[in-house]
């Protein structure tokens, strides 16, 4: 599994809140135990954890979707990792026969009850920003955006974010672990928080 994100104190003291922690400050990553897969049980033994909305937009609850990196992707490494020519992601993305069960789990524990092929199986910190492909603490199960017809498919607001930001990171615009931290805060002013606006 990839390490938690340096991002915003809220973040991390909530994750301690949940399980205890150590931060190492050597590498930035904040590691924090026992919580790791909160989204099978939900915060509190099974109690559902509804969706926050932001200017209409759905975001993760921070204390089970607090965000991980891939500890594979950094900034020394971009050209050969995120910013490679050919793409990145289609080589480290699960396979659906993995991610179908988790995203099931992960509805539950956020007491999703939409229809499924409507909602995206979405890493926080999206792949193409080095999050972790796989890491419980970087998934959630993102409903559709306000407005979206069921039966319509997957449709977000956050994905061209993503890749705004991914461009700038690759353009030496900021570094990587801004543009994480950007997203993990609150993706719906990422862009503007970066001077992306």
């Amino acid at each position: 599994m990839g390490g938690w994100l340096p991002g915003a104190g809220v973040l991390v003291a909530l994750a301690a809140v949940a399980g205890g922690g150590d931060r190492d400050e050597g590498v930035g990553i904040a590691q924090v135990v026992g919580v790791g897969l909160a989204f099978l049980d939900g915060p509190g033994g099974g109690a559902a954890v509804p969706f926050r909305y932001e200017k209409g937009e759905p975001l993760e609850d921070p204390a089970c979707t607090p965000g991980a990196v891939s500890p594979a992707v950094t900034q020394a490494n971009l050209k050969s990792t995120i910013c490679r020519k050919g793409g990145y992601t289609s080589g480290i993305r699960p396979s659906t026969s993995v991610t179908g069960k988790e995203k099931a789990l992960n509805a539950a524990s956020y007491d999703y009850k939409g229809r499924m092929g409507d909602a995206e199986y979405d890493h926080l910190i999206s792949l193409q920003l080095g999050g972790d492909p796989n890491d419980p603490r970087n998934l959630w199960v993102e409903p559709p955006d306000p407005g979206h017809k069921s039966g319509g498919g997957v449709n977000n607001r956050k994905d061209p974010v993503e890749t705004k930001l991914h461009t700038a990171v690759c353009a030496g615009k900021f570094s990587l672990t801004a543009a994480q931290k950007a997203i993990v805060t609150d993706w719906t002013t990422a862009l503007s928080t970066l001077g992306l606006g």
